[in-house]
């Protein structure tokens, strides 16, 4: 079976690539793997290592081994994988921590100087440690009688992360579907779907009345079983199969899809997620999800058409 490993560097990782890469390719050569030359999507940023004749996940953790022990974890990505059908065709991304920078019920305890006790009840939602769902409602119930005009306030708050627009561009750009997919609210989806050019925002809904909010949610609540859903609806409708999809998340509600998508990235997850993740990206922006599926920097939109 032909696969392909890709490595692609943080910033400022140039000088170490003359050190890093015949690392690479010795590493897989003395596993009985045949290696083809490097092939650079980016100059000094990520490159593609053909080969064949060993599985791409020993590939993928042997080189990850290799280069830790030699270079003390440097910042550098690894993803190793079949190269037949590499380039997805449906994208479905959580949003909080991933697509955007920030989590917003955070945002919105801060704003109401709730912060600590929300900020919590997130970092171990996220981390698998309590239930998703019952999480999310205690949060909400935080916020009852709260006006709802400090959604527009947590709103102009929003920071998409670096890479965010370009992913979505450049799939697009090639004929992929684009799901924005949130354990959040579609008060936030709405906005980013619309700035960031997705193609679709699915999301939990915050129940608003005389101006002011309930502290109830829209049941049932869009959580780790609901995104595997949708991830698995979305294909079916476009006629693809799973293996051609790809997913990126954060969070432990994230994880089933991440699984079954084709291409399930844990992007700078929590650690529980890192670990139970297939692929991952550790060091990179959002653009690395780009160099995965091989497009190269020429290829690379700066905003949807």
């Amino acid at each position: 079976m032909d696969s392909v490993l890709t490595l692609i560097g943080a910033s400022g990782l140039a000088s170490a690539w003359p050190m890093m890469l015949p690392l690479a390719v010795e590493t897989l050569r003395q596993a009985g793997a045949a290696v083809s030359p490097p092939d650079w999507l980016a100059p000094d940023l990520a490159v593609d290592l053909p080969f064949h004749g060993l599985d791409p996940a020993a590939a993928e953790t042997i080189v990850r081994a290799a280069l830790d022990r030699e270079s003390g974890e440097p910042a550098l990505d690894l993803v190793a994988q079949p190269r037949a059908g590499r380039r997805r065709r449906l994208l479905v991304a959580d949003m909080e921590s991933t697509i955007i920078a920030n989590e917003m019920l955070d945002e919105l305890a801060e704003i109401l100087h709730l912060g600590p006790r929300v900020a919590e009840l997130t970092r171990r939602a996220m981390n698998g440690e309590i239930d998703f769902a019952g999480a999310l409602r205690e949060r909400v119930a935080l916020l009852k009688g709260v006006p709802a005009g400090v959604l527009d306030e947590a709103r102009r708050r929003i920071q998409a992360n670096p890479g965010a627009r370009e992913l979505v561009a450049s799939m697009r750009a090639a004929g992929a579907y684009t799901a924005l997919v949130s354990g959040g609210f579609r008060s936030f989806t709405g906005p980013v779907r619309s700035e960031l050019g997705f193609d679709v925002d699915i999301a939990n809904e915050l129940i608003v009345s005389g101006g002011t909010l309930t502290g109830t949610v829209r049941e049932p609540i869009l959580d780790r079983e609901a995104k595997l859903a949708t991830l698995r609806r979305l294909a079916s409708e476009r006629g693809l199969s799973l293996a051609e999809t790809m997913a990126v998340g954060d969070g432990a509600n994230d994880l089933p899809m991440l699984q079954a998508a084709g291409l399930g990235i844990a992007y700078h997850a929590k650690p529980a997620v890192r670990s139970a993740a297939r692929h991952r990206i550790d060091h990179a922006d959002l653009t690395g999800l780009l160099y995965v599926q091989g497009y190269r920097a020429s290829e690379i939109r700066p905003t949807a058409t």
